[in-house]
């Protein structure tokens, strides 16, 4: 491990693209010491923890709620790429465009940016309306009270315009840095609540029992959503043997690995975005009780429809990403098949099945990871932004990210070693074998 890390910072290429993305993420979190013109500054240090959209920030990197050009966060990106990753599913004119190669995934790209614009206008009138109205005596300086008009002018440009270059900071970290920017910007988005949450625990009188509590939780979640997310089922693939003269071609066996968690996060944000809705229209209209059953984060009709919502979008991720009958026919097509079942239909009714027994071990790891570990952390004197760093969610997405971005720095260095490139470290053994294998190749 420590060798590893090392050869990570001697391989220039490497070192450049580990610097690349400090820098660009240190960026990413100037923009949040920025407030929107006309806000109030003192307010930015008392909202920190933003109850209904506590949830949100994390899950998009954000911090919905307070008044700085950051506040959307990579969110209006993230809702443009899952609508056109379903739309490549559901479309058949983008599914064939999908289908060209790297031209077609430049021309999706190129619309996932363009469709960011009228997420961000809407996502930035939803946040102006439900948040800054409601808190304007306390969110807008004096001076920008009486105008409506231009309080509103410029918040929503202030948003959107955060909200286009927080993605522009991802993509330049995904070309030129390490790993997917725009879950390294969330994954920082977590992380970097987690000082003024301890300072938080500090006050707390029972500091060491809240303490141990909390890293008895984190690492028994941890261990859970790493084991899970290495979890796969694995289909065995039958390749066809064929004879052409002497040789012998195919016949080999391989697996088809079917993830446990196939959604990922999915699930718990579309469930999220659902339960934060009907809370704030209910907070509209005035109904109390009704606001209280979506805010009771331990109450029965809140774990129950929570908990349905996450299965019931893991089963349509999973059908939407992973469709049995396409598999089948791709098998049927490459003259390969599954030992004991037979090509086409019993192939992709094999699939299904088995599809659905993961994804129902799936949904059920989700459910358990979102809803349990409120109970454990409920009247631990907590801020919210730690119960939803513990709450199982955040630790799903910084976990996922971590091993990511692991196994990306993992390959490089596997590629560095079978390119050559390693000869400080191996004194050119491994170039003189590539130079070696390439002269017997020639010749």
């Amino acid at each position: 491990m420590e060798n590893s890390l090392l050869k990570l910072f001697r391989v220039p290429e490497t070192r450049e693209k580990i610097f690349r993305t400090l820098g660009l993420l240190i960026c990413y979190r100037v923009g949040f010491q920025v407030p929107l013109p006309g806000m109030s500054i003192d307010f930015i240090q008392r909202s920190s923890d933003t109850g209904i959209f506590g949830l949100l920030s994390a899950l998009s990197g954000g911090a919905i709620g307070q008044t700085t050009i950051f506040a959307l966060g990579i969110m209006p990106y993230i809702s443009a790429s899952i609508i056109f990753s379903m739309l490549t599913k559901v479309s058949p004119t983008l599914e064939a465009v999908a289908k060209e190669g790297a031209a077609g995934q430049k021309k999706i790209n190129q619309w996932t940016r363009l469709c960011v614009v009228p997420i961000a206008l809407v996502q930035a009138i939803f946040i102006y309306t439900g948040v800054f109205l409601n808190y304007a005596d306390q969110m807008v300086d004096p001076s920008m009270q009486g105008h409506s008009t231009r309080l509103a002018f410029v918040v929503i440009a202030g948003l959107m315009g955060g909200a286009l270059l927080v993605m522009w900071i991802g993509e330049l970290i995904t070309e030129y840095g390490v790993g997917n920017g725009a879950s390294l910007i969330i994954m920082a988005g977590i992380i970097v609540n987690l000082p003024s949450s301890f300072a938080t625990i500090a006050k707390n009188p029972d500091f060491w029992q809240t303490l141990m509590t909390m890293v008895g939780i984190w690492i028994v979640t941890i261990f859970v959503v790493v084991f899970m997310h290495k979890g796969a089922r694995r289909v065995p693939i039958q390749y066809a043997r064929l004879t052409r003269g002497r040789r012998v071609y195919g016949g080999q066996r391989h697996y088809l690995p079917l993830k446990v968690n196939m959604a990922g996060v999915m699930p718990i944000i579309f469930a999220s975005v659902l339960f934060v809705i009907p809370g704030i229209l209910f907070q509209w209209l005035g109904w109390g009780r009704m606001e209280r059953i979506f805010q009771d984060q331990t109450g029965f009709i809140y774990v129950t429809m929570y908990a349905g919502l996450i299965f019931s979008f893991s089963f349509f991720w999973n059908r939407l990403m992973f469709q049995p009958e396409e598999i089948a026919n791709n098998l049927r097509e490459s003259g390969s098949f599954i030992p004991g079942i037979r090509p086409g239909v019993k192939t992709a009714e094999y699939l299904s099945n088995v599809l659905t027994r993961v994804t129902l071990a799936g949904a059920a790891f989700l459910a358990a990871v979102a809803v349990l570990p409120n109970f454990v952390t409920e009247g631990q004197g907590m801020t919210t932004q730690m119960r939803y760093f513990l709450g199982g969610t955040s630790v799903l997405i910084v976990v996922g990210v971590a091993l990511e971005l692991v196994d990306k720095l993992n390959s490089q260095l596997v590629m560095r070693q079978y390119e050559g490139g390693d000869k400080d470290s191996s004194g050119g053994k491994s170039g003189g074998r590539s130079t070696s294998w390439t002269s017997k190749e020639g010749s």
